[in-house]
């Protein structure tokens, strides 16, 4: 038995296929940090676990009787982290207007369960930033005892997931815990457009653009509803 001590984070599982419950089951019980407080194979199950305990991460199944997994995923408030589990490709572009922390393509291969949690505990462990515009070429941001220096010219677009931000530049992305609003008042807004309540471009490295989508660095990111009256692309 691995002491207790060791564990950090709460975690539930909801999952109508036994099969992939205790696959996934069987892979976080190889994680000391990761502990499952709960599995469930329905979404009413599944709020009551998050009502009864404190929960960091969820796997959800998308493909659940009754309640769907997004359906279920937008009437939950202060949600945990989600990893989505699925069989089916279609359904990663709903989850851009959601916050999912990855996607698991059913079978789960247990080196992609290992990326994914990755990313979470990453996401965990990023620590609060701090912005400072030195001027209007590059911004300062502090993470922990970190002075970052991120040239304006190198950001292709920032995606917000949840309390945190990624800034994804020409040579990496930087994860800081920031609401995407913060860093949305510092940049300059003749180089940057705010697209969607989880994105903003910059206007220079649009490759592709359409009423609903454009394509920055090869990615296709969504242009939200509430957004649309305030684009001009």
């Amino acid at each position: 038995m691995i002491p207790s001590a060791h564990k950090k984070y709460n975690c539930i599982i909801v999952e109508d296929e036994p099969i992939a419950a205790e696959i996934l089951e069987t892979f976080i019980s190889r994680d000391e940090e990761l502990h499952l407080v709960g599995k469930c194979s329905d979404a009413v199950y599944a709020s009551s676990l998050l009502s009864i305990h404190h929960v960091d991460l969820m796997f959800l199944d998308l493909h659940l009787p009754v309640v769907k997994g997004f359906d279920f995923l937008r009437k939950i408030k202060n949600a945990p982290v989600v990893i989505v589990t699925t069989a089916y490709h279609q359904y990663a572009v709903e989850g851009y207007e959601l916050d999912i922390a990855d996607y698991l393509m059913k079978p789960i291969p247990y080196d992609r369960f290992l990326t994914a949690v990755g990313k979470f505990k990453y996401l965990m462990n990023a620590e609060e930033a701090l912005l400072e515009m030195a001027d209007r070429d590059y911004i300062f941001i502090s993470s922990g005892k970190k002075q970052i220096k991120i040239v304006l010219q190198d950001i292709f677009y920032i995606e917000s997931l949840r309390e945190y931000i990624n800034v994804h530049t020409k040579t990496e992305t930087f994860t800081f815990k920031m609401p995407i609003s913060k860093i949305e008042e510092n940049l300059p807004p003749n180089l940057f457009t705010r697209i969607h309540k989880s994105y903003i471009i910059s206007q220079s490295k649009i490759e592709v653009k359409s009423a609903n989508m454009v394509q920055v660095n090869g990615k296709k990111l969504p242009i939200g509803r509430t957004y649309k009256p305030f684009i001009e692309l």
